[in-house]
């Protein structure tokens, strides 16, 4: 049960109040049943964390103050809780955000992403860095639903970024990828970069990115084979232009930007995909031409999270299927969380994914 190297108390980056952030000592949380606590080896900024860390949304992420944000992490299990018997302390594990309660029709349908009874802890729901606390601290407890482990060859920042890899593609496997086809992906950002690589490892023949300025730059030096530049084309007749007239066969919208679902329908061919990544702000609401998606019986798939995909992620890391490695650009110690998230948010240095390392550097 219990290991006589974990301290009383941790570091953590706590919001004590919405638009507030700072690095407190706090209590080490206990592994319940069916837990074990971790040890935070490397976590990564989200672009939901900046608007949790506002206070956009206080009174749902998070449901309470004070508050410890965070949710794109992996590191190493230090403690068990009763019951558990599929880890062991030493483990190294990627975690993901979302655990489901478990019994409700969504959940036992596999779709514990969207569980009926999200945001409601007395049920087992969990939501860690959205509505339990979470993993920008040096430890933290959660259930072993939420874990998969981590070959000690995949580096605990690569780890890190399975979370994230795993929300491309759960959208993937709901859209589908068409074999030897052509895929775009609007916003050249983490997402849209892991989305590129994703769609060659599934099959796509041909990848179009769509975005501007040094991160298209990036894409086409990482992992795109053509770049479209909306600032200096028109987007849409762009990818008309590389797909001989007939549009791509999934379009990946991976910006949550106003104006390019619209823009991901006309990029389609006849039949073709649209599959939605990105989160956009809740003003955003891009209206459908629905006559144009019946005609051409196009099909609009939302997406949330990233359910049931982890070691499938895992799996195509460790083989060398897909490479995430390079898309870490900065690394921080807790301590300097301020400068992590203004590199972050200001995109200093063509920052990607900025990850901070609680615990010390690997």
């Amino acid at each position: 049960m219990g290991n006589n190297s974990i301290p009383k108390t941790m570091k953590a980056l706590v919001l004590p109040e919405p638009g507030k952030f700072e690095v407190r000592e706090v209590a080490v949380p206990e592994p319940a049943d069916g837990e074990v606590l971790c040890r935070i080896r490397a976590v990564a900024i989200c672009g939901s964390d900046p608007e949790i860390i506002r206070g956009d949304l206080a009174g749902f992420w998070p449901p309470f103050y004070p508050f410890i944000p965070g949710h794109e992490w992996a590191g190493e299990v230090v403690a068990l809780g009763k019951g558990v018997h599929t880890f062991k302390v030493g483990d190294r594990v990627a975690g993901q955000a979302h655990k489901g309660c478990g019994y409700c029709r969504r959940c036992m349908e596999g779709s514990y992403n969207i569980c009926e009874n999200y945001g409601k802890p007395e049920t087992g729901h969990r939501h860690y860095g959205f509505t339990h606390n979470g993993a920008y601290a040096q430890f933290n407890a959660y259930s072993i639903r939420s874990l998969t482990l981590l070959p000690s060859h995949i580096s605990f920042k690569e780890g890190a970024l399975v979370d994230t890899s795993g929300v491309v593609m759960h959208g993937m496997e709901l859209t589908g990828i068409t074999a030897g086809g052509t895929v775009v992906v609007i916003g050249p950002g983490p997402i849209g970069l892991i989305a590129m690589r994703m769609a060659k490892a599934l099959g796509a023949s041909k990848v179009i990115a769509v975005g501007r300025r040094d991160r298209l730059k990036v894409a086409k030096e990482l992992c795109a084979d053509e770049a479209v530049d909306f600032e200096k084309t028109n987007p849409i007749e762009a990818v008309k232009a590389l797909t001989n007239g007939l549009g791509a066969d999934e379009v990946f919208e991976c910006s949550g930007a106003a104006g390019t679902m619209l823009q991901a329908v006309y990029m389609v061919r006849r039949g073709g995909k649209v599959g939605l990544l990105g989160v956009p702000e809740g003003k955003v609401a891009d209206p459908i031409p629905t006559r144009y998606v019946v005609s051409n019986e196009i099909s609009i798939y939302g997406s949330k999270a990233n359910p049931n995909v982890s070691p499938k992620i895992v799996n195509l890391v460790a083989t060398g299927n897909l490479k995430l490695k390079d898309l870490v650009s900065h690394t921080f110690p807790l301590e300097q969380f301020a400068e992590a998230l203004d590199t972050f948010v200001s995109r200093k240095g063509c920052a990607l994914k900025v990850v901070l390392e609680p615990n010390g550097k690997e």
